[in-house]
Parts: structure tokens; sequence; C-alpha cells
């Protein structure tokens, strides 16, 4: 299974598994890179949380509010060490551009930048 699918895509859901198993599914920007994909979030965010408790998280093309576009695969989630921040940050900020740098700048002044997150994701569970 490969996630090369998805590398147009703008959006993904990443549905992440709470320990009553429900599923808790939120769009995300994301970008492909050989065979797996990164994503950004906050290092509190919930979906962090339930990565820690259950690696294993279903993902698929979505809209920027989480309407499905197509089919979904399954995935195997890891939290990256900060010293893997740089290099993701940085194929973020070329496939999102102007975007992204703008998201970043309104990040400095909140605190967010230092308060990020990043997860690795390859196919398959």
């Amino acid at each position: 299974m490969s996630f090369a699918a998805l590398s147009k895509e703008q959006f993904i859901n990443l549905a992440t598994t709470k320990k009553s198993g429900t599923s808790v599914a939120t769009p995300v920007w994301f970008v492909h890179d050989g065979d797996v994909l990164y994503v950004m979030t906050g290092k509190d965010a919930g979906k962090v949380k339930r990565i820690r408790n259950y690696p294993v998280v279903t993902l698929g093309p979505c809209d920027r509010t989480g309407n499905p576009l197509g089919p979904t695969q399954t995935g195997t989630a890891r939290l990256l060490d900060e010293s893997e921040f740089p290099r993701v940050n940085g194929l973020l900020n070329s496939k999102y551009g102007f975007m992204k740098r703008v998201f970043d700048l309104m990040a400095r002044f909140n605190g967010g930048v230092q308060n990020r997150a990043f997860i690795e994701i390859r196919p398959g569970a």
C-alpha cells in the first residue's frame, strides 16, 4: 500500500482512536515524502495523546472542513523527535508556500511555534 495517491491533495482526514474505541477524524495539512506522510499539529492536541496510546490511524483525502473526498487507508503513526522537526517543517513550507508562512507568522505571536508536534505516518497497521 502506498500514499502516492494522496500526494496532490491539500488536506487529509487523520482519524485517531480514543481508549473507548471511538474514532476522531481531523482535517490536517500534510506532506508526502517517499513512503511516508508527515503532519504538523499542536503538541497538546488530542490526536497526539491518542497516537501515544494507539498508533494505528486511518486517513483519506478531504476538503478543508473534513468532508471525505475518497477512500481511506490505514497507517501507523509515530511522533517525531525535535531533531526531525526542521526537515519536515521545510517540506511543509515547500508544499503550502505562502499559506504556511502566514500560518507560521501568526503562530509566532501566540506561542504556537514552540508548541508544535510532527507526526510521521507509514502505510499499513
